[in-house]
């Protein structure tokens, strides 16, 4: 970003020039419109609060903060059964007794059930403990949605039953993009609430 306009009104626009371009795709690989995408995720998590299973959110660093967030959101507003796995005490176990990039897989196996929905965040898309758990859910018969962005190419892109790419190597505008598609999730429950 050397250079880079970093008032306030420009990268404003920015980022409503990156979320207006956020990518869905299936787990073909098949683009899917904006609208068609968001529909395809609150559908998973209306199964799933149907069904009595659960969400799962997981990342690291500022994507962990993201989960938790969204967790929030999704219990209080969509009444999902939703949670976070990074809390310290079970994470340090987990990574300790078989390695970081098994952690949150490791977990997975113990807790997850055929029906639930993971929900993996990785601005990068190359964190292995993010694609192991993605990997372990899915052969388990879970749904998966991930959020990513940087390279188009990145490998967690192309693992979800749903796939939300940000074509941004920015930090702050992948990380600020997933929360807010995550948010617009959570409001659409809110706002079915209100109508019903």
């Amino acid at each position: 970003m050397k250079n880079a306009d970093l008032s306030l009104n420009a990268r404003i626009a920015q980022f409503q020039a990156l979320v207006s371009a956020c990518v869905f795709t299936d787990a073909g690989g098949q683009a899917l419109d904006t609208e068609t995408g968001i529909q395809s995720a609150t559908q998973y998590l209306r199964a799933v609060r149907a069904q009595g299973n659960r969400v799962y959110l997981i990342g690291n660093g500022g994507s962990a903060s993201i989960a938790s967030h969204a967790m929030t959101d999704f219990m209080n507003v969509a009444k999902l059964r939703a949670h976070t796995l990074h809390d310290s005490s079970i994470l340090t176990c987990m990574t300790n007794d078989y390695g970081y990039e098994n952690a949150f897989a490791r977990m997975l196996s113990q807790v997850a059930v055929k029906g639930d929905v993971l929900i993996a965040i990785s601005s990068s898309g190359k964190s292995a403990n993010i694609r192991n758990a993605t990997a372990t859910v899915r052969e388990m018969g879970g749904v998966v949605i991930t959020l990513s962005g940087f390279d188009r190419g990145n490998p967690l892109r192309g693992m979800g039953d749903l796939n939300i790419w940000l074509d941004s190597s920015d930090y702050g505008f992948v990380e600020v993009g997933h929360q807010f598609v995550l948010h617009n999730i959570a409001d659409r429950f809110g706002q079915e609430g209100k109508t019903v």
